[in-house]
């Protein structure tokens, strides 16, 4: 009989780390799990849930605008109420916390509502309590990460965000990418004034150069953006902030953002004394299997920032805790993962960019299309989509997909399948599109484009 109180201890209660906890307990392993903060982790609480739902409201301002030209009319002036739908959105965090409670004790999993922190090998303190496991997995996720910049005490952060009770009717977004550029998107819609300020020349880094300039031109459209602009100090002036750019300009603004990007939360967890080595960005070296330099001490999420999505958290917490409690093998494939921006224009991708498959393919065939979507055809918005489509010429397997515009995000998640399948570009061109969409456009691109 084994010597320690649990099979599997789990330090953090996001997604990672809860699909491992519920695999580990079906299987059999006496399981626990830690949370300080809140259960579901990033995704559930100040992630991709309440962002999305922001999104929507911001959606909303679009579709009331352009149903005038469909025939609508209104008595009066639309409003909107930011703190209903703050109220609104924490109704719903508050009821996925509970899902994810329940999810777990179902499972048997036992729940510790603590900060809990390795003391040494397979022991794990959570207060003043002392508790042993032959494996422990820390999925402790991510943090903001703000940069030293004189007076960014008086910017807030992304998690900061869904804690605003007022709008600000300004707004300097300082960043440029998932998380920015989203921000950006949902303050314009709902009427705040924005300003996105980036370091760099072109948005998005990371992504297809095509979608990056595509989508650099039209956020334009509904913010002030400076590029090629770092931010040199905050000054805090009572109900504003005056923020000193590099180039010399000043400017007021009701609130400042930093999006910067996230790093892992692996502060105060006692991991260096025990062990655990770290990357140069902070991230939990582990091996194919997701051990850590300790033994016995494993790693899945965003705290080993390897892809920092919440479907790539799953399946690494799924896959570690069947390797170790005998489910059905399970390896996690870091290819051809697709993934989605909900800024405005959406955008969508999963493969390789055209770069990517330049340095990898001795030769590819590029095909785009550039379009007005139906609907605003009639309502006159300058509104366009791009969609773009990289082919391996020498097997004519397509590799690459990209897009930008409505619906990108729903159209992609097929697409991934099909080249998770293989599929060439004879195929593609094989399938009858569903008209009118935007989606058959990828099966009616016929002409590349020249190099």
């Amino acid at each position: 009989m084994s010597t320690y109180e649990y099979d599997f201890f789990v330090i953090g209660a996001g997604s990672g780390g809860v699909r491992a906890a519920r695999t580990a307990a079906a299987l059999g392993a006496r399981t626990g799990i830690a949370e300080a903060r809140f259960f579901g982790g990033t995704c559930v609480n100040v992630g991709c849930i309440p962002k999305k739902l922001y999104t929507y409201a911001a959606h909303g301002s679009h579709e009331i605008a352009d149903s005038a030209a469909y025939g609508w009319q209104f008595a009066a002036q639309p409003t909107f109420n930011w703190s209903l739908l703050k109220n609104n959105k924490d109704k719903e965090i508050n009821r996925l916390n509970g899902i994810y409670k329940n999810l777990l004790s179902s499972a048997a999993v036992e729940i510790y509502e603590g900060h809990a922190r390795l003391v040494g090998p397979n022991r794990i303190a959570i207060g003043d309590r002392e508790i042993t496991a032959r494996h422990i997995l820390v999925a402790v996720g991510g943090q903001s990460f703000m940069p030293p910049v004189p007076g960014i005490e008086h910017a807030i952060d992304s998690d900061d965000f869904f804690e605003l009770t007022r709008q600000p009717e300004s707004v300097l977004i300082v960043g440029g990418g998932y998380i920015a550029t989203e921000l950006a998107g949902v303050f314009a819609g709902l009427g705040t004034k924005v300003t996105l300020a980036y370091r760099g020349g072109m948005l998005l880094n990371g992504f297809d150069h095509d979608i990056r300039s595509f989508f650099t031109d039209a956020i334009k459209n509904y913010t002030n953006l400076k590029l090629n602009t770092d931010i040199e100090r905050i000054q805090d002036l009572g109900s504003t902030k005056e923020v000193f750019f590099n180039d010399g300009s000043r400017q007021s603004f009701d609130a400042v953002l930093y999006a910067t990007g996230r790093v892992p939360a692996t502060a105060n967890l006692g991991l260096t004394e025990n062990g655990v080595e770290f990357s140069d960005v902070g991230a939990i070296i582990v091996d194919k299997h997701f051990e850590s330099s300790a033994p016995g001490v494993y790693a899945v999420g965003d705290v080993i920032d390897r892809v920092t999505l919440t479907p790539v958290a799953l399946a690494e917490g799924q896959a570690l805790a069947r390797r170790l409690f005998g489910g059905p093998k399970q390896q996690v494939s870091y290819d051809l993962i697709p993934a989605a921006v909900f800024s405005n224009p959406q955008i969508a991708t999963v493969g390789m960019t055209e770069d990517d498959a330049r340095s990898y393919h001795k030769q590819i065939d590029v095909y785009r299309s550039r379009f007005r979507p139906l609907k605003h055809t009639m309502t006159g918005r300058d509104s366009f989509s791009l969609m773009k489509m990289v082919v391996d010429r020498e097997s004519d397997r397509v590799v690459g997909l990209h897009m930008a515009g409505d619906d990108a995000a729903e159209i992609m998640q097929g697409m991934a399948v099909a080249l998770q399948a293989g599929a060439t570009k004879a195929q593609f061109d094989l399938t009858i599109g569903i008209h009118p969409t935007a989606a058959e456009e990828f099966v009616t691109m016929r002409t590349p484009v020249g190099d």
